[in-house]
């Protein structure tokens, strides 16, 4: 995605045709997407890759979720996106398979440069890896990666990378709380 370098207080920080994609996207969003039926995971995953999302199979993003672009979203198979969650994606966000965003939680790519004269608008990725499970309400940064297995406790806010793969992070900021066990969740799928 590129950003125009210019000043987000009085001019468009992106080009004409984004806006235009935005706006169309908005009122699909609003109207066929929100008011499906919860059960309806398939037309909506078929909307969001009308608009360029990247879906792998048995993937469940609720009617209420807010996705800001879905041509910068890839998720891969068994994923859940709960209600009210909000997918602020100037930049591309991954979500790898039998991944969970609990409702309310917040992943966000973008912020703006306090430092610019100009409060220049910045996008950074964000990478759910496999595994990962983010809590209730939960603010994930810009171009944070989980690592695998990591479940993200509830409102917690995430500002660094979590590596410890398979462990439990929670608090604000985010810190490492425990080790959790791999082979719990690898014996569901057999």
């Amino acid at each position: 995605m590129i950003i125009k370098n210019n000043n987000p207080r009085t001019e468009a920080s992106f080009s004409f045709s984004n806006r235009v994609y935005r706006f169309i996207w908005g009122i699909i969003q609003s109207s066929l997407f929100r008011f499906s039926p919860r059960s309806f995971h398939s037309f909506r995953t078929l909307i969001l890759k009308i608009f360029g999302a990247k879906i792998g199979k048995h993937v469940h993003v609720y009617n209420k979720a807010q996705i800001w672009s879905p041509k910068n979203l890839v998720i891969n198979n068994y994923v859940g996106i709960a209600d009210n969650v909000q997918i602020y994606n100037v930049e591309i966000i991954k979500i790898s398979s039998f991944t969970t965003v609990s409702q309310g939680s917040f992943l966000c790519t973008a912020s703006h440069d306090y430092n610019s004269k100009n409060f220049q608008l910045y996008a950074k990725p964000i990478h759910l890896k496999k595994n990962v499970w983010i809590g209730a309400q939960a603010f994930i940064h810009p171009g944070m990666t989980i690592e695998e297995g990591i479940v993200v406790g509830a409102r917690s806010v995430v500002t660094k990378n979590l590596k410890k793969k398979w462990s439990v992070y929670s608090g604000f900021p985010a810190k490492y709380l425990s080790k959790r066990k791999a082979n719990i969740v690898n014996s569901l799928r057999k």
